[in-house]
């Protein structure tokens, strides 16, 4: 646990190397999905694997002996599951002296991972895999005794006593894996955003992504998702696009170059960073609103209010590469 912690940033990149795990496994630029209930029962399987290369990639852990990994001269296991408790541990993990040849050298640590993406909820703990602290079930027969419950794959999972024997790194139950935006999105807006179709002609990947722009705003959006709903390469170059499209409507998109990050924060929004954009619609105002705003050429903008019409949008101004806007927040 120790050399988790003394890893610059660990939490950060932890959470994000599981987040990373799961869009891999949708690909959702080539398929279009978005949710793990999209995935086939060998894609789930293969998405532990995905979880402990991208976690060996993250933080450049050697390979172990006779496990996933070698961390402070120890083997180590890196276990996933979908469900919390759920992880399978092989027989090399731990002593038995049943197991004969197939028994672990030693009773081993394992990493243990979990995700549920509806709910944005991670965790990540220790624990000491022991025979005892593993499974057993009552053989058949009115008199049988206690033997060990293992699956097709000779696998058993923790009891459930041992549950409290993990040692849960940060605390326990983390709430804050990065936001899969499409999956948390309210059920009409997305399927409106991801329609192939649109009156009298096809939608292209373009389109579905100024849909999900305009539909979508004042709220961060990431690469995956503008690849997942384009279904095309280059995520930056989509927005971009999308920037120009918007424009006549009064929208704005916002990225992590030149002069955005200040216009976000002056109207009082979340300031991308690379690989996310916003988008707000903007208004004309006079130089003494209220409202969080900023000039560009002696005009100011802010973000309109609920009485506020957009049937007659004025055009969004084009934002300069660099810095030549003033701001103003309450």
């Amino acid at each position: 646990m120790e050399w988790f912690y003394s890893q610059p940033e660990a939490r950060e990149r932890f959470r994000w190397a599981l987040r990373d795990s799961l869009d891999e496994s949708l690909d959702g630029q080539r398929t279009g999905r978005w949710a793990y209930q999209h995935l086939t029962k060998t894609e789930k399987t293969y998405l532990g694997t995905a979880v402990e290369v991208n976690l060996t990639k993250e933080f450049a852990i050697d390979n172990g002996a006779d496990l996933d990994w070698s961390i402070a001269g120890l083997d180590i296991d890196c276990k996933f599951s979908k469900d919390l408790g759920g992880w399978e541990i092989p027989m090399e993990m731990y002593l038995c002296a049943d197991h004969g040849e197939r028994s672990g050298r030693a009773d081993h640590a394992a990493v243990v991972t979990w995700i549920d993406d509806d709910t944005s909820r991670w965790a990540a703990g220790i624990v000491r895999i022991t025979d005892e602290r593993l499974r057993w079930k009552r053989a058949p027969g009115a008199n049988g005794g206690l033997v060990r419950a293992y699956n097709r794959d000779n696998k058993r999972k923790l009891s459930d006593g041992a549950e409290s024997d993990v040692y849960w790194l940060w605390g326990g139950l983390q709430t804050d894996l990065p936001t899969n935006l499409l999956l948390h999105l309210e059920r009409e807006v997305r399927e409106q955003i991801l329609s192939a179709s649109l009156p009298g002609r096809v939608s292209s990947g373009q389109q579905r992504v100024n849909r999900l722009f305009r539909k979508v705003q004042e709220r961060l959006i990431g690469r995956q998702a503008v690849l997942t709903v384009g279904q095309q390469d280059d995520a930056p170059k989509r927005a971009r696009d999308a920037r120009i499209a918007l424009r006549p409507e009064g929208i704005v998109v916002l990225g992590h170059q030149g002069s955005h990050p200040h216009v976000a924060r002056a109207l009082g929004l979340l300031a991308p960073t690379k690989g996310e954009w916003i988008s707000t619609c903007l208004v004309p105002v006079s130089s003494d609103d209220e409202r969080p705003k900023f000039s560009l050429d002696g005009q100011f903008w802010a973000r309109p209010r609920g009485e506020e019409p957009l049937a007659s949008p004025v055009p969004a101004p084009d934002l300069p590469d660099k810095r030549r806007i003033g701001g103003q927040t309450p």
